[in-house]
């Protein structure tokens, strides 16, 4: 297999005016066990950082919560000022209390704060894409909606975007600002949110599919593995090669503490799954 480039794997205009190679990367891992506190190895971590542009990934995702902040101060530290193209995607509305702990707040002054705090630990002047990272059903979403496009008209956040959402969500959402983005558990072997990605697929809305190297429950399975073999590829990289092959506005963010496993990921980009395979997959309980 060549040298790992996420280029391969296309491009997609978030929001119709922010392009991206769509293999991106996901930061939620360098941070401590649980999603707390500071990765087990701070040096490592950066120096997966720094070969994320080399990698030719030109799209970050992370969240203030992924710490809670470790994450976005270690993307400004370490990337900032960051190269042309470049776009960070972070979330805000759930709160940390201890690891693998995550509470709704969707409060509109906290989502304020927070955009605020964003921008500071990132060292930008406006967020590219700010997502919210739950509704909150102990606020009424449209105050949530509400606040999101003042930070649009603001200028605090260029586009922003939904995650863990409905359909019927998506659609109230746009009544008060255009979703560019909506970031959905799903995978090869977990596809319950296929309707939302239709609905994504048909108005242009990038789909971020979060846990993407899911599917391990399918890796027992000898047709799975007959397809990694014939590859010459892991699990994993089968599993993003079929999310990249299943529509053109997917936007897989596989996530890792380790240059080795990033570049093995971005390795998944130059993986072109015939159509015969991509079906099994697609077939495969």
């Amino acid at each position: 297999m060549s040298t790992p480039d996420a280029a391969r794997a296309g491009t997609f205009a978030i929001g119709g005016d922010m392009s991206v190679n769509r293999l991106g990367f996901g930061a939620m891992r360098i941070t401590g066990d649980g999603i707390w506190g500071d990765p087990a190895d701070p040096d490592e971590a950066r120096r997966t950082l720094k070969r994320v542009p080399e990698l030719g990934i030109n799209l970050i995702d992370t969240a203030d919560s992924y710490g809670p902040d470790v994450s976005e101060m270690l993307i400004g530290e370490t990337l900032a000022p960051y190269e042309a193209g470049t776009i960070i995607a972070t979330k805000g509305g759930l709160v940390r209390t201890g690891p693998n702990v995550w509470e709704q707040v969707g409060r509109p002054e906290y989502l304020l704060q927070q955009v605020h705090k964003s921008l500071r630990h990132l060292k930008l002047e406006r967020i590219d894409l700010w997502q919210l990272h739950r509704i909150d059903s102990e606020v009424p979403r449209e105050a949530q909606f509400e606040a999101i496009a003042g930070f649009i008209e603001d200028g605090l956040v260029r586009h922003a975007g939904l995650s863990q959402v409905s359909v019927e969500e998506i659609k109230a959402a746009q009544e008060y600002f255009p979703v560019a983005t909506v970031q959905n558990l799903y995978n090869v072997a977990n596809r319950q949110s296929e309707d939302v990605l239709d609905y994504c697929e048909a108005n242009g809305i990038g789909f971020i599919p979060w846990f993407p190297l899911g599917g391990g429950e399918l890796n027992d399975s000898q047709k799975y593995q007959q397809i990694c073999d014939k590859y010459d590829a892991t699990p994993g990289q089968i599993a993003l090669a079929w999310a990249l092959k299943r529509s053109w506005v997917m936007l897989p963010i596989p996530g890792t503490s380790k240059v080795k496993h990033l570049e093995q990921n971005v390795a998944a980009a130059d993986i072109d799954l015939s159509d015969a395979d991509f079906e099994e997959l697609s077939n495969l309980k």
